[in-house]
């Protein structure tokens, strides 16, 4: 269903996709299309991105700190040792979703990251390559407009998956990118269409 930006309460207009739900706005507001260089950050949502496949994003945000305490406040370095025993825990963690293959998953993916970081500029760089150092920006009116997957996606995904990363296909790789400012696909009516970009991440205090 196509659907246009929306008019809220606080006079602001916005993509229709966090309805009214003040912990989805928030997101929608301050982090989603804001352009992510973090090299750490950008593995962590990859990673959440692959658990969202089959399930709606604002279940994976509301467990997010949950999914930070038990991953570790997900360091690649300490995720690519997990053994059977840290697998099964993570099995027995109500507070994440409860997927033996995308646990596993984010394990074979954090050795993939490590890799990537001990040959290279970096993963940040690595992934921004892809559209050349900075956000495509997309001038969508509704949401019917927005593809769940480019060419751009696929090449990352093929490349990603080459590498030895897992659950990264093309449409969790687009999504990955929407949500990190690599495509800035807030609808054009969108108030934040103009100004995602300039917009700076803070470092994150990390989960005790």
């Amino acid at each position: 269903m196509s659907k246009s930006a929306r008019l809220h309460a606080d006079g602001l207009t916005r993509c229709p996709w966090p309805g009214e739900d003040p912990f989805y706005m928030a997101y929608h507001d301050t982090e989603w299309g804001v352009p992510e260089f973090d090299d750490r950050a950008l593995y962590e949502k990859l990673i959440l991105d692959g658990f969202q496949a089959g399930l709606s994003w604002i279940t994976i945000l509301r467990k997010r700190d949950n999914f930070r305490k038990a991953f570790d406040d997900f360091q690649p370095e300490k995720i690519a040792r997990y053994n059977a025993k840290k697998v099964h825990a993570l099995m027995n963690d109500a507070g994440i979703v409860r997927n033996r293959a995308k646990i596993e998953g984010a394990v074979n993916s954090a050795k993939s990251y490590l890799k990537i970081m001990e040959d290279g500029p970096g993963f940040s760089k690595f992934l921004w390559d892809f559209v050349d150092g900075r956000p495509k920006v997309n001038n969508f009116k509704t949401t019917a407009s927005v593809p769940a997957s480019t060419p751009l996606s696929i090449k990352m995904s093929k490349e990603l998956a080459s590498r030895g990363f897992k659950f990264v296909g093309p449409t969790i790789v687009y999504a990955f990118m929407q949500a990190t400012g690599m495509v800035n696909d807030h609808l054009v009516t969108c108030f934040c269409h103009g100004t995602c970009a300039g917009k700076h991440r803070a470092p994150r205090l990390k989960v005790k």
